[in-house]
């Protein structure tokens, strides 16, 4: 949750249009993945990927996952919607968060995590 990034590729992974960041966009780092800076990163996106032809994507969303949180961080909804109103059509939108399959073992010991 400390920042959202935005990578456009082709299809196949293989060819990047355009990357960016929360974080680029605001002067503290604390506010990396806030939504204003995740629709800013948007709005520079789409400005990049209109301008080279791209009129619609695929939306992949990922949070952390694994033993790490499951839930996506503030700047993955306001980041979507800024793409829409710039312009670029949403075809789908899937949430790829890697799922444990009883791999590693959560931190915090034998009694969990004490308060």
């Amino acid at each position: 949750m400390n920042n959202t990034i935005i990578h456009v590729t082709d299809i196949s992974n293989g060819y990047t249009f355009a990357i960016k960041s929360g974080g680029a966009q605001v002067k503290a780092d604390r506010l990396g993945s806030s939504p204003r800076a995740a629709m800013d990163a948007a709005k520079k996106i789409a400005e990049e990927i209109i301008a080279k032809g791209v009129t619609g994507v695929h939306v992949k969303i990922r949070a952390a996952g694994g033993i790490k949180s499951k839930t996506t961080g503030p700047g993955a909804r306001p980041s979507v919607k800024a793409l829409e109103r710039a312009g670029i059509k949403i075809l789908s939108i899937e949430n790829v968060t890697p799922i444990p399959h009883d791999g590693c073992k959560r931190k915090g010991g034998r009694k969990g995590r004490r308060m």
